[in-house]
């Protein structure tokens, strides 16, 4: 039949009794079997990773820095793996350590949650944060009320309020009764000049 027909014989369930087969076209049976596939593909949501390191003595800025970009990772739906690594004779305080990485976590809690505790493992304690539900989350601090592709809202400058002439003048007069010289911290502003 299948030669008759010009298609191919295709066996569907080798397996049953008796075998299933099917009188197709194979090339097209593999090009929409092909497409299936595609597209049961895009359903499937592939987590990205991203890693944030830290150190036990890292400068509160920096850490402000860091945070920063694990709240813009957990805002694009990536799991963040939090390092905190310890060099030297840092292992002998791990207790600070393990601040460093409480206050991390607090400071994105609105943004994800920890998959685990953070454990000691070798000379690093790693934790892994994966993202609240979007809504679950807080809303992301640069996007502010509007669209995150909307540009933002163009502050209008300040107008320079010019001061009266007089002004420079009381300036001087009052540097004069300091006598700083017009330095807040200077230096030399005890010592007699003998002229």
């Amino acid at each position: 039949m299948a030669r008759a027909n010009g298609v191919d014989l295709v066996e569907i369930a080798p397996n049953a009794t008796p075998p299933v087969c099917r009188l197709v076209d194979y090339g097209k049976f593999r090009y929409e079997q092909a497409k299936r596939d595609k597209e049961s593909k895009k359903h499937q949501h592939a987590t990205k990773v991203k890693e944030v390191q830290l150190s036990p003595k890292i400068d509160p800025h920096d850490l402000g820095v860091k945070t920063g970009h694990a709240i813009d990772f957990l805002c694009e739906d990536m799991k963040v793996k939090v390092t905190l690594k310890f060099r030297g004779r840092e292992m002998q305080h791990t207790e600070f350590g393990f601040q460093v990485i409480e206050k991390f976590l607090t400071d994105i809690a609105p943004f994800g949650h920890p998959d685990f505790t953070p454990k000691l493992n070798g000379r690093a304690i790693v934790v892994m944060v994966s993202p609240l539900p979007r809504n679950k989350r807080a809303r992301h601090p640069q996007q502010g009320e509007g669209d995150a592709s909307s540009p933002p809202a163009v502050q209008p400058r300040p107008q320079n309020n010019h001061q009266p002439a007089a002004a420079p003048a009381a300036k001087e007069a009052s540097r004069e009764e300091t006598g700083t010289g017009g330095f807040a911290n200077n230096p030399f502003a005890q010592l007699e000049i003998k002229r």
